[in-house]
């Protein structure tokens, strides 16, 4: 950290590092207003958001909207249904991309490069969105859970980083385990998996963010209410305005007070949906720039 702060001290800021500066700050500033905004509407006074009074700063703080959305049974429903594919989803996404990517990163593998490049040709070409439907009919896998957490079970670019990343590890420590007696699946285990702990650690943000963020598999396959995640509840408040039946009933009024309603839980339901992301990145970021640069060093 001393040495890096000495050369930080000598390098001489030019014209380019200054206008780096001012488009990251303006980056930034893009990407976090949005939630910011959406964090002082949820709590600021209902009559003062109808206003359009609400910009910087939140105006008459009230948590009337969260108290509604942790009070909505159909809101918590779709909160622990979207917990649940998530946990559930990871883990499957996990498990087969970590199969997928060791036998195609040994060498000694036949056929690896024309494997390699089958399963690079389906991150450019793929059969569309009716065959897979009709194959997931075919399965009887319509209006269940597996629905949601069988067919993206593996992720092409994922299985690209984690396979690098295990042909990257030195070909004595797997000479040294087969001459132990080790096999394959014991050397996957207890080699290849605890030395690949950080790695698996960024693959495991990519794969939850992706499931808690999904709605198009449950758009798709899901016709149960009781079934949908919490990303197609707030698709159907957003888009679909229908606010009327997620209001808990401790707001009444006029028109105006309805109105009030919807804007404020709109708001307090994505700051509770994007809540836990927030939450792990920044113990997960750490693990980011090493694991993803590892996707493009060449073998």
């Amino acid at each position: 950290m001393k040495r890096i702060k000495a050369l930080a001290g000598k390098h001489k800021m030019n014209w380019f590092d200054y206008l780096n500066c001012l488009i990251m700050l303006a980056v930034i500033v893009a990407v976090i207003y949005p939630l910011y905004y959406c964090l002082i509407v949820s709590v600021s006074d209902g009559m003062a958001v109808t206003r359009g009074e609400v910009t910087w700063k939140p105006i008459g703080i009230d948590f009337s909207a969260y108290k509604a959305v942790f009070k909505n049974a159909q809101i918590l429903r779709s909160y622990g249904n979207t917990i649940f594919y998530t946990v559930l989803g990871t883990l499957i996404n996990l498990v087969m991309t970590a199969l997928c990517a060791f036998p195609l990163s040994r060498r000694k593998l036949r056929g690896r490069h024309f494997l390699n490049l089958m399963c690079l040709l389906t991150m450019f070409v793929s059969g569309g969105m009716i065959p897979l439907y009709l194959q997931v009919k075919a399965l009887h896998l319509l209006d269940t859970i597996w629905a949601i957490v069988l067919p993206g079970a593996i992720s092409t670019y994922n299985m690209i980083i984690l396979r690098t990343f295990f042909s990257n590890i030195p070909e004595e420590l797997f000479d040294a385990a087969q001459i132990d007696g080790a096999g394959q699946f014991q050397t996957f285990l207890r080699i290849v998996i605890p030395l690949s702990k950080t790695i698996i650690a960024t693959l495991v943000l990519f794969y939850a963010v992706g499931h808690w963020n999904g709605y198009m598999s449950s758009l798709l396959y899901l016709s149960d209410s009781s079934k949908m995640p919490l990303q197609m509840t707030i698709r159907k408040m957003v888009i679909q305005g229908d606010i009327a039946s997620m209001t808990t009933g401790n707001m009444s009024g006029g028109v105006s007070e309805t109105l009030i309603t919807e804007n404020k839980l709109k708001y307090a339901v994505v700051m509770v949906s994007v809540l836990p992301a927030v939450v792990i990145y920044p113990f997960l970021q750490k693990y980011f720039v090493n694991s993803v640069m590892v996707g493009s060093i060449k073998e």
